[in-house]
Order: C-alpha cells, then sequence, then structure tokens
C-alpha cells in the first residue's frame, strides 16, 4: 500500500531566502514555485511510514519531533517511521533556528517576523501532505534501480577529492501499470544559482521534467552525502535547467526499463546519537574573536558572549539521529542529519552491499556540516568554519565519523553486511 500527495509551499509574500549570506533583502520573486512530497507506505495494520522530500536548504530537528507528535495523534505512524529529506536548494526562504548567524548580522524584525511566519506554515503544510499521502494510499509494486549523474565536482582544494556519481531510483506502479511516483537522490549542493528568487535549483528542475514526462506521477528529489559538492559549471539558470534535465532523464531511462522488485516488508529503526565538540574557546578568546578582521568570526563571538552574558551555557555536543529503513533483504535507506561529506556514502558502500544500498543526507535535520575524520584533520569550510553559520561553538571533536558509522551499524540487519 503506497500513497503520495505533494503540496505547493511557495511563498506569496516576501521573505528571506536561506543559503547565502550575502543576500540580505527579502526574495525578489518566484522563478520556480516549490513543493513539498510526501510517500506513504504500507497499511495500518503493518504499520506505516511517511518520507517526506521537502524543498528547502534544510527542515530542523523541531520541525520533524512536531509532525511526529501530529501525526501519531491522528494516525498509526511512529516516530521511526518519519524521514524529511531536505532538498538544500539555496533558493528557497529561511526557517526559524536554521543557519540563524548566515548574514553575520542581526536579522531586521520585520524580517524575523515574515521567516517566523513562513515557518509556521510550512509546518502545516508538511502536515498536510503527510496526511495527503497517507489517505492516498493504494496497492503498488515497488522497484530499485541504480543510475547515473556526473554534474558534481569535489569542491575541496586538496589532492583527495572523491565524488559519489551514483543516482538511486525507487519507483512506484500502480495497480494500472503506470508510474505514480518516483524517488531519487544523488549527491551534490543544490548551488547552481544564487539570485535572489525563489527556485528549486537542479532538484526542482529534475521533478518538473519528469512530471511532465509522467503526467500524474509526483517526482521526490533527496540528496545524498553532497555536502563537498557543487554542482559545475554554475551560476546560471540554465545550468540548473539543464542538470535537472539530465537527472530527470536517467531517472526516466531508469523507470521505463527492468528494475529490481522491491517486495520486502518495511522495517524502520532510528538511534539518537550524541557527537561531542572539541574544547570550547574561554570568555577571553571569545572576547578577542570579536575584533576579528573577519565579520562572521566575529559575529559568531558575539552572539557567544551574549548567551554567556544572559547565564546560558554552550552546549558541549549535537544531539544526532541516525535513521536506517530496510525493505526486508531488498533494499537498505540511510538517512543522516546534516550536510554530510561524500567520505561518509563511500564508506558505507564498502562497508556494506552497495547494489541494495542508499544513503541520503540532509535528512530529519540540518544542524550543520558533518565532516569526515579525514576532513576534520584537513580543515577548512567543511571540516570548522561553516560552524560559525549554524551558531555552533566550534568543531567537533575527534572521532565523529566512527560515531556515526558505527550507529548505522547497530541498526542495519546483518544481511546488508558485507
Amino acid at each position: 500500500m503506497v500513497g503520495v500527495a505533494k503540496v505547493d509551499i511557495t511563498p506569496d509574500y516576501p521573505v528571506r531566502l536561506s543559503g547565502y549570506g550575502s543576500r540580505r533583502d527579502e526574495h525578489e520573486g518566484v522563478e520556480q514555485h516549490i513543493f513539498a512530497k510526501a510517500l506513504a507506505l504500507g497499511s495500518d495494520a503493518e504499520g506505516p511510514a511517511v518520507l517526506l522530500a521537502v524543498d528547502n536548504c534544510g527542515v530542523p530537528a523541531w520541525m520533524r519531533d512536531e509532525l511526529v507528535k501530529r501525526l501519531a495523534a491522528r494516525t498509526k505512524v511512529t516516530g521511526p517511521r518519519v524521514a524529511i529529506c531536505s532538498s538544500h536548494t539555496h533558493s528557497a526562504p529561511m526557517l526559524a533556528g536554521v543557519l540563524p548567524n548566515l548574514f553575520s548580522a542581526d536579522i531586521p524584525p520585520e524580517h524575523r517576523a515574515n521567516v517566523e511566519r513562513y515557518t509556521r506554515e510550512l509546518m502545516d503544510k508538511l502536515e498536510q501532505v503527510a496526511l495527503a499521502a497517507l489517505a492516498n494510499r493504494q496497492p503498488a509494486q515497488l522497484a530499485l534501480g541504480f543510475g547515473h549523474a556526473s554534474f558534481a565536482h569535489n569542491r575541496r582544494g586538496y589532492a583527495f577529492r572523491p565524488e559519489d556519481h551514483s543516482l538511486p531510483v525507487l519507483r512506484v506502479v500502480g495497480a494500472d501499470g503506470k508510474p505514480r511516483a518516483m524517488l531519487a537522490s544523488y549527491a551534490c549542493h543544490a548551488t547552481t544559482l544564487s539570485f535572489n528568487k525563489v527556485h528549486g535549483d537542479w532538484p526542482g528542475c529534475a521533478q518538473e521534467f519528469l512530471e511532465k514526462e509522467f503526467p500524474g506521477a509526483i517526482a521526490l528529489v533527496a540528496i545524498g552525502c553532497g555536502a563537498d559538492q557543487n554542482p559545475n559549471p554554475r551560476r546560471t539558470y540554465e545550468y540548473a535547467r539543464d542538470y535537472g534535465n539530465a537527472l530527470g532523464e536517467e531517472v526516466q531511462r531508469l523507470v521505463k526499463g527492468a528494475m529490481k522488485p522491491v517486495t520486502g516488508r518495511l522495517e524502520c529503526r532510528a538511534k539518537q546519537i550524541e557527537l561531542p565538540f572539541d574544547k570550547l574557546p574561554t570568555r577571553a578568546e571569545w572576547e578577542t574573536r570579536t575584533k576579528d578582521k573577519n565579520g562572521a568570526v566575529a559575529y559568531h563571538a558575539k552572539v557567544q558572549l551574549a548567551k554567556l552574558d544572559r547565564g546560558e551555557k554552550l552546549p558541549t555536543k549535537l544531539l544526532y539521529l541516525v535513521q536506517v529503513w530496510n525493505f526486508g533483504r531488498d533494499l537498505a535507506m540511510v538517512f543522516l542529519p546534516g550536510e554530510v561529506v561524500v567520505d561518509y556514502s563511500l564508506r558505507l558502500k564498502r562497508e556494506f552491499d552497495s547494489e541494495r544500498l542508499w544513503v541520503n543526507g540532509y535528512s530529519n535535520d540540518v544542524p550543520c556540516y558533518i565532516p569526515s575524520e579525514r576532513i576534520w584533520t584537513e580543515g577548512g569550510y567543511e571540516g570548522a568554519m561553516a560552524m560559525l553559520y549554524y551558531d555552533r561553538p566550534t568543531r567537533f571533536a575527534h572521532g565523529i565519523e566512527q560515531r556515526v558509522i558505527g550507529a548505522v551499524h547497530q541498526l542495519m540487519p546483518r544481511g546488508f553486511r558485507r
């Protein structure tokens, strides 16, 4: 039993966009509508699960928690059976609590009011689309295929620059034999565009392409471990369209061809772990940083000092939800929060059967970058500096990669291990 639904989440009033700190005005128009889409899997007797794909830079953990609470009050959906995947488009509205230091300056009250309004409205629409998908459930067949896309390129200026061009696709076919939905995931930032207009970037273009090619079907696009991967070249609408169309054409090829049936019973597990931060700066060190020539460093330090002045304690750890869904032995899907670098998917594919494994980043929360041990050692933006914009007190402590990978091993059925 599978249901699918979508809802338009395009704002009809000005609101700041997230993703780029240099854009400090509210958006200047809508170039492409953005959506939240939901896939409901399983009957009430089995215990249904809901996967949402949202055209936004990052849906925070508190919104997922609120959605779980609302669904539990009205349906048989439980916490481990809800997954939210953000497309990470940098051309969607800012949400309250996500990248709060992005602009390295306080947000004016009138701008903040519209951000908070949009956040409330999106919360209601996530509930709406999840309930619609649950109400839409019908007999269906699932199938899995793996394609290839090549527009992602490692953006770090280091000698070792790994990439992951795998394109997993899940097809949903109705009783009439026609595709009702398709879900795809690719490890690449949605940063083709940088104008101040609403747009889904290449994921939005891919969904638009597929829904034209398969009338009546709904296309969902998630992001893999693409935190250190950018589309290249970029910065024009034509590139966003071309990348989306290229990915859409590959999904179309798979959907129209022979795919591996997915018939196993869906099981869902989740485990919250703690990712400790490195040693926190002293108050004197924060005060010194307020004079830093880098405005982002100085603003971040002022924010931390303001917290201390209010009597708050700076956090020493990040709560991190690792989630694994498996369809019997046919397919295992891993959902990792945050901007997860490509090393994670490549390592998991070495340690588990890559032909039955699907790894999503930007899932259930986007609290900050999640560096591998290699990137933690190298440093740079993904390893440390990006924490400023997410309002984290400092970088993670040594050992983050093994904590995350270890949790995946605890949740993954043995039948998927190599």
